[in-house]
């Protein structure tokens, strides 16, 4: 495939991504806590991007160590959350960490899995691992149709994203991830999701992703007509539902 710049296509879209971007529900840490997860356990976030999943395991209690090898959103997730005494944020790759080895107990790696070099991670999540530490692998997984709007929202992207379709091919289903972990797969669970934008909102979280064209692309301003078009025959009450269902898989990666 294709280098799609992994570490680089962001940075130009940090506040798209700080504001609008979907957070991640609660109920995923419960579903860890179940699997023996405790409150007092460290926690390494791996490509922590500008901090959406540190901080949900930094509001239920634990120490988080942010890993974000792109600057510009590193900063961002210092500026939200560097004021937490248990969060600091760190240069570091998802294949070479520079966290001591056996010094977290639960390593997550959120929305940038799909990044990862999925052999080379594994063995330096392992690495990083405290003997009684376990990995945790989510992302929100966008619903591709049961609504006008989802499925609308789906032709507008393969219509108009400059690279769509080499970036949602990256994402890994659950066969992959349980052969990914290995005899030390524990299990996944899904979890409904969701955001309600308006337009603004709705405009913003499309421009947070990396395939939307940018001001001065031929396919920006249609792809914003589209857009409003599609709200404007879809929104109810001022708003519509960005449905997801956010994937969580868990266990200790052979190494």
């Amino acid at each position: 495939m294709t280098d799609l710049r992994s570490t680089e296509r962001f940075s130009d879209r940090v506040e798209d991504y700080v504001r609008y971007r979907p957070d991640y529900p609660q109920a995923l840490v419960g579903w860890l806590h179940g699997l023996g997860v405790h409150a007092d356990w460290t926690v390494a976030d791996i490509g922590a991007g500008t901090g959406i999943s540190s901080k949900l395991f930094l509001d239920a209690g634990h120490r988080v160590t942010a890993v974000e090898p792109n600057a510009a959103m590193r900063a961002a997730a210092e500026r939200w959350l560097g004021s937490e005494g248990r969060f600091d944020a760190v240069d570091g790759s998802a294949e070479a960490t520079g966290l001591a080895g056996g010094s977290v107990d639960l390593v997550v790696a959120a929305q940038a899995f799909h990044w990862f070099d999925k052999e080379k991670v594994r063995a330096e999540f392992a690495r990083i691992l405290s003997p009684q530490g376990l990995v945790a692998v989510f992302w929100n997984s966008r619903r591709l149709v049961g609504t006008p709007f989802l499925e609308g929202y789906e032709r507008l992207l393969l219509e108009y994203g400059l690279d769509y379709r080499g970036v949602a091919e990256r994402y890994t289903d659950d066969e992959s991830m349980a052969r990914w972990f290995g005899q030390g797969y524990r299990g996944m669970a899904s979890i409904p999701h969701s955001q309600k934008l308006d337009h603004e909102g709705l405009l913003g979280r499309l421009m947070s992703s990396s395939y939307a064209p940018k001001p001065g692309h031929p396919n920006h301003e249609p792809m914003l007509h589209a857009l409003r078009a599609l709200f404007d025959a879809t929104q109810e009450g001022g708003t519509v539902d960005f449905d997801y269902d956010t994937r969580v898989f868990a266990g200790r990666p052979d190494a």
